[in-house]
């Protein structure tokens, strides 16, 4: 035999040891258990431990025949060669590539390296895509719910998720005692995830109802103070169940009842401390059943992971929802805690923020009773979405109120705004519309500062856009703003509203409120010419304008039902300021009360309207205004150009006067004095 042959030979008896090799390997089967909750896209580390367990020899399979490439064709799922070890494992030169597994005796280590890296490279990706889903939650159930979802069942058969309670907030000390609240708790069952019926990834009731087999719990526990719970807690790692301190840890944590605290001491159980940024806020404890593999040290790293990840998540939630909260309170302090109800008016207004994560905004409204039985209605808006937007628009609400108080003309009060936001910094821009709705008159006088015109639902169902002025926005500075006076009819109802209610990226303003025109009419159909529909409701439907996925502004509108006041139930004089003033104030009040068939209130009307008048034309040097309107109630007014107010003080017995308003307060159901722009007005109610 020539030298050439026996390499020929040698060859052909290496390469159907190779064959032989192959064949005796085949893939371990994973202990019982459930795959990844399908569509969480979280890999399943189980399924790197099948390709990680040592193989079984199997049936060698007969090598195949030679080809004219001199390539070994691939076998079938029987036994022998992979697939995978065919023609491509044939470099360009000629000569078969090693297998592991095969030919020499380093080739067995190399395949158990091999097989390490792919298991390292499952718990990696599992790890991945568990902490991507924690750091997908924004509050505190979608945190805790994205823990229990992405280890329940691909890494553990339960778990149970206890939190400090109360959460502390960023540097906050927390409080005492140190408390421990069942928050959440997930399980499979027979390897099966049973969500509805046994109650897996589901919110634990407040209610304590019976718990599957081995998640008995407490839901609260009081963290004894040198306990072996709080040695735990404070070690932050996790630890295997199976250590004296953590059964120690689970009994005072479950309780002694507890299947799990009295389970065999092995390491079927992690307890992973949940540690924030400052301080150690939960436990979670991560249970296997008898039919899974126990953990081992790899486990522990991995649940460490997800513990870190998962404190941090909830610590983000918290801060996040203080934060929320605060805005919320922010903007509803901004905002009228309730509005009120004068006389011929009634009133219903709406809220909306542009987003839940972005609750603060400059939209405003407000109604401010005035003398006279008028009321300002205001809406306005500043530029932005922010704390400081918030800021300037409680300070533009605060002036605007105090303006209206002054009983200025509309004009005036957008002039002084416009100089207070000038003050306020150069870029402080906003929209505003003032108006004022006189009952008695039926007239309303309005003043546009760039803001979206008011809308004017009839009484017999039709609707109209008013033709206000719009004006430049306050904040530009040095320009002037008209007011105008329109008729606003009994029944008629009134709607101021910010842009964000008929603008969007997707309409512009005029046709959203050719929308909104046609929305009101629709409305106004449904109950019939003559019958108003009720603001409450209507409110509601006027917010859908824009449909919620259009919408990107604060929405805030002010929805005024004009009844008005009958001129007969007014009645109104001049007194000239002299002494003989009080006692004719006493006889037209008389006259009026008869009129109106209230003679029984004549005493106490003629006292305090003579104390009040008294008052007025002893300082007094124009004419004094007394004013009755009659409604619900009697209201006496009385209007003087004297800026002091009256103030209530106890008289002496030797005092000749100072018991006016004494008497005021003690007979009227309401009374009060308010500043004009020149003079004040006392007025009282019984």
């Amino acid at each position: 035999m020539t030298e050439r042959d026996r390499r020929r030979a040698a060859a052909e008896r290496t390469e159907s040891g190779n064959t032989l090799a192959a064949s005796g390997t085949e893939e371990a089967v994973a202990p019982a258990g459930t795959a990844a909750n399908p569509g969480d896209g979280i890999p399943d580390p189980r399924d790197a431990l099948h390709r990680a367990q040592p193989g079984k020899p199997g049936k060698p399979a007969k090598p195949g025949k030679r080809g004219k490439t001199g390539k070994q064709p691939a076998a079938d799922s029987a036994g022998g060669v992979p697939a995978h070890q065919g023609a491509d494992d044939t470099p360009s030169g000629g000569r078969p590539r090693p297998q592991p597994g095969a030919g020499t005796g380093a080739d067995p280590a190399r395949a158990a390296g091999r097989q390490e890296e792919d298991a390292a490279s499952a718990r990696l990706r599992f790890l991945g895509a568990a902490t991507r889903r924690v750091a997908r939650g924004i509050d505190l159930d979608e945190i805790v719910l994205g823990l229990c979802r992405s280890v329940v069942p691909s890494f553990a058969d339960a778990i149970l998720v206890y939190l400090r309670h109360p959460l502390p907030v960023g540097d906050e000390q927390p409080t005492e005692p140190f408390r421990l609240k069942l928050r959440r708790t997930d399980r499979i069952t027979d390897g099966v995830e049973d969500v509805d019926s046994m109650g897996g990834s589901r919110l634990l009731p407040a209610a304590p109802e019976p718990e599957a087999p081995g998640l008995a719990a407490a839901e609260q526990v009081d963290v004894v103070r040198a306990g072996a719970l709080l040695e735990v807690l404070r070690g932050v790692r996790p630890v295997f169940g199976e250590t004296l301190a953590a059964r120690a840890a689970l009994i005072e944590l479950l309780g002694r009842e507890s299947p799990l605290a009295n389970a065999p001491a092995d390491k079927r159980t992690i307890v992973a401390p949940l540690r924030g940024r400052r301080r150690v806020i939960g436990v979670a404890v991560l249970v296997r059943g008898p039919a899974r593999p126990a953990y081992g040290p790899d486990d522990l790293l991995i649940a460490a992971q997800l513990a870190t990840h998962t404190a941090l998540g909830v610590d983000k939630a918290v801060i996040y929802d203080r934060e929320a909260y605060i805005a919320d309170q922010l903007q509803r302090t901004m905002l009228p805690e309730y509005l009120p109800q004068p006389t011929g008016v009634r009133l219903a207004s709406r809220y909306r923020p542009a987003a839940e994560t972005a609750r603060v905004g400059g939209d405003w409204y407000d109604a401010i009773p005035l003398p006279g039985s008028r009321v300002a209605l205001v809406v306005g808006d500043v530029m932005g979405h922010s704390v400081t937007s918030a800021a300037i628009m409680g300070q533009l609400r605060t002036a605007a109120q105090t303006l209206a108080q002054l009983d200025l003309p509309p004009q005036e009060v957008l002039h002084h705004l416009d100089e207070q936001a000038q003050r306020l910094g150069d870029d402080r821009m906003a929209t505003c519309l003032y108006a004022v709705y006189d009952p008695i008159a039926h007239t309303l006088t309005a003043s546009n500062a760039g803001h979206p015109p008011p809308v004017l639902l009839r009484r017999d169902g039709g609707s109209e856009v008013l033709d206000v002025p719009p004006g430049a926005p306050i904040g530009v500075g040095g320009v002037g703003f008209e007011a105008v006076e329109l008729q606003a009819p009994q029944g008629s109802t009134l709607l101021l509203y910010t842009d964000g209610l008929v603008e969007s990226r997707l309409m512009d303003v005029s046709t959203g409120i050719d929308q909104l025109c046609a929305r009101l009419t629709r409305t106004a159909a449904l109950t019939g010419p003559g019958n108003p529909p009720p603001l409450e409701p209507l409110c509601d439907e006027v917010l859908d304008v824009l449909g919620p996925g259009d919408r990107d502004d604060d929405i805030a509108l002010l929805a005024a039902r004009l009844d008005g006041i009958a001129p007969s139930a007014a009645a109104q004089w001049a007194l000239d300021p002299r002494a003989q003033a009080p006692r004719e104030a006493r006889s037209l009040a008389r006259g009026a009360l008869a009129g109106w068939g209230l003679e029984e209130l004549t005493d106490v009307v003629e006292l305090l309207v003579s104390e009040v008048v008294t008052n007025a034309v002893r300082y007094a040097q124009r004419p004094v205004t007394l004013r009755l309107v009659h409604t619900d109630r009697l209201r006496c007014e009385v209007v003087d150009d004297v800026p002091q107010l009256p103030r209530m003080r106890r008289a002496g017995p030797a005092d000749e006067g100072g018991r006016g308003m004494f008497l005021v307060n003690k007979l009227a159901r309401h009374w009060g004095a308010e500043r004009l722009s020149v003079g004040k007005v006392v007025w009282f109610e019984i």
